[in-house]
């Protein structure tokens, strides 16, 4: 093999690496709870986790599993955070499970339909330790049928 056609395969190679590099993302936390039959207004579902690097931007995202069955087009949290120092924060956030003409958003075949929407992109944690989340339904019934499964997965910001 010439230098010039061992340049060119370690250009590819290095390429390909690279490409594979950036397809994948890395998973910090991935946690999810079955909501089970109906969620009462009353009902949190909590999520506790470790973050042990408070330098490196993340992509925090929440992860729903919705039945066809389920009425409405969007679903409200009060999510609140608990940070490692006891301090808090109450977040409100709208998630959109369908679309204007009611096709669900999420992915799936059958009865059920798996979404994974952004909540806070390119962001950091303000420390390290131990933080613990409460996910309360914020919708105006008392039981929200429909919603099977709840979760949290944080990734690493792609570069």
């Amino acid at each position: 093999m010439n230098s010039k056609a061992k340049l060119l395969s370690f250009l590819i190679l290095f390429l390909a690496m690279q490409l594979l590099n950036s397809c994948m993302q890395e998973t910090i936390v991935d946690i999810s709870h079955d909501v089970g039959d109906g969620w009462t207004k009353d009902q949190k579902l909590a999520f506790d986790y470790e973050i042990r690097d408070s330098i490196t931007p993340i992509d925090f995202y929440i992860n729903i599993r919705n039945s066809t069955e389920y009425e409405y087009a969007n679903i409200f949290f009060f999510i609140k955070t608990i940070y490692p120092n006891q301090r808090y924060s109450i977040d409100t956030v709208e998630c959109f499970l369908a679309n204007m003409k009611g096709d669900w958003l999420g992915k799936g075949l059958g009865k059920f339909r798996n979404s994974s929407i952004a909540f806070k992109k390119n962001m950091r944690f303000p420390m390290k330790g131990h933080y613990h989340m409460e996910f309360e339904m914020a919708m105006r019934d008392t039981i929200l049928d429909g919603i099977d499964a709840l979760g949290i997965r944080v990734e690493k910001t792609p570069e």
